[in-house]
C-alpha cells in the first residue's frame, strides 16, 4: 500500500511505502549556507518525527548544494546533526535550485522507527 501526506497538486511532502518514508526536498531559510542547512534539517527532522521515523532511521540523503564551495560549510552542520554511528548512505552535487536564495536542497529517504 502507497500512503501519501501532505498532498498537493505538484507533490506530497512524504510517501510511505513497505515501511519506508520518501521525503520531498527540504530547504531551509536563512542567508547563509550553515542557516539553511539548519533550518532544512530541523524540518526534515519534524517530518521523520511525525510520520514514524527518525535521524537514526535514516537510509539515503542527496544533498544539492548551489555551490560546491559551500560543502565544508554545509558538512560542518550536516556532520553536528547526524547521530554518530548512523550516518546514511549519501551522494552531493551542484545544482540550480529553485529559488537563487536557496542555497541548499536535502532529500531524504528513512525507513519507519519500530
Amino acid at each position: 500500500m502507497i500512503e501519501r501526506f501532505e498532498t498537493g497538486t505538484r507533490m506530497s511532502k512524504v510517501v510511505k511505502h513497505n515501511g519506508v518514508l520518501y521525503l520531498c526536498g527540504q530547504v531551509g531559510a536563512g542567508d547563509t549556507v550553515a542557516e539553511q542547512t539548519k533550518d532544512c534539517l530541523s524540518r526534515v527532522e519534524a517530518l521523520l518525527d511525525n510520520h514514524g521515523s527518525s535521524r537514526e532511521h535514516i537510509l539515503q540523503a542527496i544533498v544539492w548544494l548551489a555551490d560546491m564551495a559551500d560543502f565544508a560549510e554545509m558538512n560542518e552542520v550536516w556532520d553536528a546533526w547526524v547521530p554518530e554511528g548512523k550516518a546514511p548512505a549519501r551522494a552531493c552535487g551542484e545544482a540550480k535550485l529553485a529559488r537563487e536564495q536557496l542555497r541548499v536542497e536535502i532529500i531524504v529517504t528513512a525507513a519507519e522507527a519500530n
